[in-house]
């Protein structure tokens, strides 16, 4: 078998490069943020009083902010002989290849998108414009699997 073929019928599984960079890079920084001012207003003269339970609440309310940006970090595509499985920020769906019509990267589009029937789509979050050469590698390799299985 040639390697391109055996390439196109191994399972591709992609995920957001740059997103995932800035979203764990900005949930460490929100932690820090909240935790030195949460260490500080204990010792601030500003007239109010700051207590353990502030405190304790303040560093809870910067870890629910840096789980809420970490959301971002979620996407993926795993796509294999058998169809595709999209996990996008809250939901993850599984779908056929016979679903699917066509794998699209609509000019000027932020991400991927499956177009399904009845004029429907579906994003695909986990392959996005701002990823460059890494985006143009997995839709090229997401499309393959995609042409194969409709015998193209």
């Amino acid at each position: 078998m040639p390697a391109a073929r055996r390439d196109v019928a191994e399972p591709v599984v992609v995920r957001p490069r740059k997103v995932l960079i800035a979203a764990w890079v900005g949930a460490v920084a929100i932690v820090g943020l909240f935790v030195a001012i949460a260490l500080v207003l204990r010792n601030s003269p500003t007239g109010v009083f700051f207590r353990l339970a502030d405190q304790i609440a303040l560093v809870l309310l910067g870890l629910f902010i840096a789980g809420g940006l970490l959301l971002l970090a979620r996407p993926r595509v795993r796509a294999d002989a058998e169809g595709i499985e999209v996990r996008n920020i809250l939901v993850t769906r599984r779908l056929p290849w016979s679903l699917v019509e066509r794998v699209a990267f609509p000019d000027g589009a932020s991400w991927a998108r499956l177009d399904l029937p009845d004029d429907e789509y579906m994003a695909v979050l986990a392959i996005q414009a701002v990823d460059g050469r890494r985006a143009v590698d997995a839709i090229t390799r997401v499309r393959a699997l995609h042409a194969r299985a409709h015998g193209r």
